[in-house]
């Protein structure tokens, strides 16, 4: 019986599990996005975000390289480790958790699998360069405006101006 068991097998032992997420895991950490099947991407999203997290702790310099030791440990690569440490880390820092994305992208056709892109969140430049050109401009709509609706909204404007000018003249 499984009762209670949540871990999701991937159809494999325990060793070729933990080997799968850890050749997962590097290549994500490197790469920064990889397309994979959606099961297995929740598999790694639990995997390595708390990778990420233990990354964010240490003061010292003993407590930093111990953390270093514990998560190589579990990537068994070098360059990752350093890419971890280096580039992802800083990046990572002031984010209190959700550091990975998954996005579903249909299915494989050979064999009908769910197919599903994860990402690390912090290193999509698209997404942010949409918040920004957003936050800046003024509201876009796809649908036109004729000039009546444009002439009303100035003139209700220009109108609100004179009031509040009569207002703070009295």
């Amino acid at each position: 019986m499984r009762h209670g068991d949540k871990i999701n097998n991937l159809g494999r032992k325990k060793a070729h599990r933990e080997a799968l997420l850890s050749n997962l895991a590097s290549q994500l950490i490197t790469h920064k996005r990889i397309v994979t099947t959606l099961a297995k991407a929740k598999a790694l999203r639990t995997y390595v975000e708390p990778l990420l997290t233990k990354t964010k702790k240490g003061e010292t310099k003993e407590q930093i390289s111990h953390q270093h030791r514990i998560v190589f440990s579990y990537l068994q690569n070098k360059l990752s480790v350093k890419e971890l440490f280096t580039v992802v880390a800083p990046k990572i820092a002031d984010r209190p958790g959700g550091y990975t994305r998954i996005i579903k992208l249909g299915i494989r056709p050979g064999d009908n699998a769910e197919k599903a892109l994860i990402e690390l969140v912090d290193f999509n430049e698209i997404y942010g360069k949409s918040v920004d050109a957003a936050s800046e401009g003024a509201k876009k709509t796809r649908r036109g405006r004729s000039k009546k609706a444009v002439d009303a909204t100035e003139q209700v404007a220009e109108d609100a101006q004179i009031i509040s000018e009569e207002k703070t003249a009295e």
